[in-house]
């Protein structure tokens, strides 16, 4: 098993929180994990990205080279058009159609996705914020996210469950069950796309 996935937002979004919930599920799994990541955090809206390389070998390197990632998750539209050359021939990328427009000539919402479209990728839209709110709150966009994905990345259902009670287990009960609903429709998300 080896799964190379780019993580992929703004500032505020929760993308390190996301890798964080995938790493612990992966580590809960007996997997071995690399992360590397950068991020604008302390600019809100600034870009955020992570790699994340998860496999049931040992991994040398933290960073996934151009052409070699299974899978892009994206909570921005036009973050997403970011990693594409990272993406391996048969990745996909699943991304939040939701824009964080954070520059003055941010280009319109249908131009990005006629990109991705025509790059060739297997892609999927999503309305994460209708799903997070459908879940109790917007702030849980990344669990939603990670429900979507965890049907890509080979890591039993329990383990993510597991992953987020762990994480949020300070935050009490109500945050922890917030969580796992989002995970659940996200996950419902994936079943059918």
């Amino acid at each position: 098993m080896h799964k190379n996935v780019i993580l992929a937002g703004v500032g505020g979004q929760g993308i390190l929180t996301l890798a964080a919930i995938i790493d612990y599920a992966a580590m809960l799994s007996g997997l071995q994990i690399k992360q590397a990541e950068v991020h604008g955090m302390s600019q809100r809206g600034g870009a955020v990205q992570s790699h994340l390389r998860i496999s049931d070998k040992e991994i040398y390197s933290d960073l996934i080279p151009k052409g070699k990632a299974d899978l892009i998750l994206s909570l921005e539209l036009m973050e997403s058009l970011r990693y594409l050359p990272f993406l391996a021939d048969d990745g996909i990328i699943i991304t939040a159609n939701e824009t964080v427009k954070n520059i003055p000539n941010y280009p319109e919402e249908e131009q990005i996705i006629q990109q991705i479209k025509n790059s060739g990728f297997k892609h999927i839209f999503i309305d994460v914020r209708k799903t997070a709110l459908e879940a109790g709150s917007a702030k849980v966009e990344n669990v939603v996210m990670v429900g979507l994905a965890s049907k890509f990345l080979g890591i039993e259902k329990k383990q993510f469950q597991n992953s987020l009670k762990e994480l949020f287990a300070d935050k009490g009960e109500d945050i922890i069950a917030l969580n796992l609903k989002a995970f659940d429709l996200g996950e419902e998300l994936a079943v059918q796309v």
